[in-house]
């Protein structure tokens, strides 16, 4: 009896022993098929089961299957290039006949991006039109970064201002802002006839966004475009560079360390010794000098980067122009002192979490004299903001902040029978939110919303935003933008009237663009309804003028733009056209007309060609803006004739005698184009009742530069080339 109990005993272990291991190494079959979103499958995909080394790759028609002795809930992983990964928990009895559509992966490069009314010159970009280094290689542009925007398309030629006209807007409706806050005075002050420059230095920029319409709802205050400005984050390394030029000198200098560098430039011009050889049309008696200087501090931590940009310039000439109504000309003395401060962090909360804040402050002075006129104004202004970014996946982005914008301006006039002191203080608060919405890698959208209020008019606007995209081809896509956008009237108008309102721009852009082997086409069409422009009832703002937000108008167009570094050998060259139909009636205009700084027609041809025989760089650019209105007095009308085209053609020359020294020459209008920027009228008619006029032409005809560069750097190898 014993041993046969015992015999059970042993025949049920061993039968438990039979079905524990049967458990133990049961397989399960798990099975499907991975498809793209519209149907078609992806074969060589890689299927698992994540924390195993059970898995297979997907055949021809995308089917997979597989054993696995994994029990309960484990997690399947499909991923494959391009597309994002496919993760599913469930228990592996259930991983059978399934059917995974694999989403497009939104960060790769053939993602679309939204680019309606916005040109990128950076060399992190996606899609850049521009590089930074073509903002100072561009022929005629003598290293302002303003003149090489200049030849992109939805610009007008306005050659006498040098500030930039968007799309019909005046050079007031342009904003310009640098790591993301705002310039106040962004150009050098001029006088009639003499064309402005930018103020900052083009060899501390790494990338610049120049959006002609339609930007994002984080910028406002500007009717017609905005101009983003990037400091570089890192310098590469530690060198000075030297300058030694015809119309004057520069010299700079980067030091770095562990987690922090300093760039420091200074550089001095003055025009006296070069009017001593090429004499011009006006009679100076101080020629332009300046002297400015610019920081930029860097700073790394854990999470972020702090920068630190300092920028500080004095200005002044004395000169006298002719002028129809007095004889013996009109006398203008100018003197200004410039200083910016601008400092930007950027880091991360967290994984999904990033946050932007800045400040800027703005300390202007001016001292005009116009014969026995003396005006002194008084400018300061600070940008506060602050902005936060959250992810919440690839394909859902939101950023949300707000700003404060401070602006001071005092005048002081002293004239021969009057004193007149006037002033005003405009405070603007901002918030903004705007989402990206990538739902794939064909379609897009930016939504945004913009509401700002402001104090001195005691009132809020709200301005709405949207752009979409979609990737109608492998290279190909289209854009289109909507927004509504807000601009306070300027200082000019302000100082004497404070009882207005915001003015106001509505937005429409459809957008092509194609970009393939190292070429680019775009092509855009935009219409801009203007509202609420400032009108007033004398030949100038002045105290006893009437203001009224009675204004309207319309700018629209199509501009094209083509570039290609490919077909033609140690080639680049770029092409831009547009063409411009805009009319409004705003400030002392009776009627509504065309404004005298909106050309209809403008084509810009640029070209670079690198000769290694002769270790040069050889560039060129042309330049024609069709006719611009002017009034003219002894015919009926407003506005109702127009000049001559305007033409120029301007050549430049980088001469490597070393690595690190290169001589540089340039000729703007080098074939001496007899250009007309407009007329002046006398005041009262002659005896004939007829108004004498004079051709108001450029100070000269032509400006030669030359120029030695020296770059001292760690490695010996870095040239100033990209400075050029």
């Amino acid at each position: 009896m014993k041993s046969l109990t015992t015999l059970l005993r042993s025949k049920l272990f061993f039968l438990f022993l039979i079905i524990i291991s049967e458990t133990i190494t049961a397989q399960n079959i798990i099975s499907g098929i991975v498809t793209q979103k519209n149907g078609a499958p992806i074969a060589g995909a890689n299927v698992y089961l994540e924390g195993t080394y059970d898995g297979t790759s997907t055949a021809s028609n995308g089917s997979f299957v597989f054993e696995t002795s994994e029990n309960g809930v484990q997690t399947l992983t499909v991923s494959f290039v391009s597309f994002e990964p496919f993760l599913m928990a469930a228990d592996v009895s259930h991983l059978t006949n399934l059917t995974i559509v694999l989403r497009d992966d939104v960060n790769s490069l053939d993602t679309v991006v939204l680019s309606a009314g916005t040109f990128e010159a950076s060399d992190n970009s996606k899609v850049s039109v521009l590089k930074p280094l073509d903002v100072v290689t561009t022929a005629g542009a003598v290293g302002d970064f303003i003149g090489a925007l200049q030849t992109l398309p939805g610009t007008s030629t306005v050659s006498e201002d040098g500030r930039l006209f968007v799309r019909g807007g005046d050079a007031l409706e342009t904003q310009i802002f640098i790591d993301g806050i705002r310039v106040f005075t962004p150009y050098t002050p001029s006088t009639n006839n003499i064309p402005s420059r930018g103020r900052y230095s083009p060899f501390l920029f790494d990338g610049i966004t120049f959006s002609t319409g339609g930007y994002s709802a984080e910028y406002g205050q500007a009717l017609s475009s905005v101009l983003l400005l990037n400091t570089i984050d890192e310098p590469d390394q530690e060198k000075t560079e030297v300058s030694i030029m015809s119309v004057g000198a520069g010299i700079g200098n980067t030091q770095k360390w562990d987690k922090s560098s300093l760039s420091v430039n200074a550089s001095y011009i003055n025009l006296a010794p070069y009017n001593e050889v090429f004499s011009d049309r006006n009679q100076w008696h101080k020629p332009f000098e300046t002297l400015s200087g610019e920081t930029v501090f860097r700073k790394k931590f854990d999470n972020g980067l702090l920068k630190i940009y300092n920028a500080f310039d004095t200005t002044n000439f004395e000169l006298t122009q002719q002028d129809i109504n007095t004889p013996e000309g009109v006398r203008f003395q100018l003197k200004n002192t410039n200083f910016y401060s601008n400092a930007s962090y950027t880091g991360s909360l967290s994984d999904s979490w990033k946050l932007m804040g800045g400040a800027s402050y703005t300390y202007s002075k001016s001292k005009f004299d116009i014969e026995e006129q003396a005006i002194k104004d008084v400018e300061n202004s600070a940008h506060l903001k602050l902005k936060l970014r959250k992810r919440f996946s690839n394909r859902i982005k939101l950023q949300l902040g707000g700003e404060q914008f401070i602006t001071k301006f005092n005048e002081n006039f002293n004239g021969p029978d009057v004193t007149e002191g006037y002033g005003v203080q405009n405070n603007i608060s901002v918030l903004f939110s705007e989402a990206d919405f990538i739902f794939s890698k064909k379609f897009a959208s930016k939504v945004g919303v913009r509401a700002e209020y402001s104090a001195l008019f005691d009132a809020v606007t709200i301005a709405p935003r949207i752009s979409l995209a979609y990737k109608t081809g492998r290279d190909s896509q289209v854009s289109l933008a909507y927004g509504d956008f807000y601009q306070q009237p300027d200082m000019g108008v302000l100082k004497f009237e404070s009882d207005l309102q915001a003015q106001n721009t509505k937005h429409f852009i459809a957008n092509y663009q194609y970009v393939a082997n190292n070429r680019i086409f775009r092509a855009e069409a935009y219409r801009k309804e203007y509202n609420d422009l400032v009108r007033f009832d004398t030949p100038t703002e002045t105290f006893n003028s009437n203001y009224t937000n009675g204004g309207d108008g319309y700018a629209q167009g199509i501009d094209f733009f083509w570039r290609d570094n490919q077909s033609l050998k140690e080639i680049d060259y770029w092409i831009s056209y547009s063409f411009l139909d805009s009319q409004r009636q705003y400030r002392n205009y009776p009627i509504k007309a065309t404004p005298s700084f909106a050309n209809t027609h403008n084509v810009s041809v640029v070209a670079k060609y690198w000769i290694e025989d002769w270790k040069s760089q050889v560039g060129f650019s042309y330049q024609y803006g069709s006719g611009r209105t002017y009034t003219n007095p002894n015919q009926l009308g407003f506005l109702q004739e127009r000049t001559k085209g305007y033409n120029s053609l301007s050549l430049n020359w980088a001469y490597l005698i070393s690595q690190q020294q290169i001589l540089y020459a340039s000729v703007n209008n080098v074939l001496g184009f007899k250009n007309i920027n407009g007329y002046q009228y006398a005041d009262t008619p002659n005896t004939t009742g007829d108004f004498a006029r004079q051709t108001l032409r450029p100070a000269a005809d032509q400006f030669f530069f030359v120029g030695f560069f020296w770059t001292i750097s760690e490695d010996r190898s870095d040239n100033q080339l990209d400075n050029l």
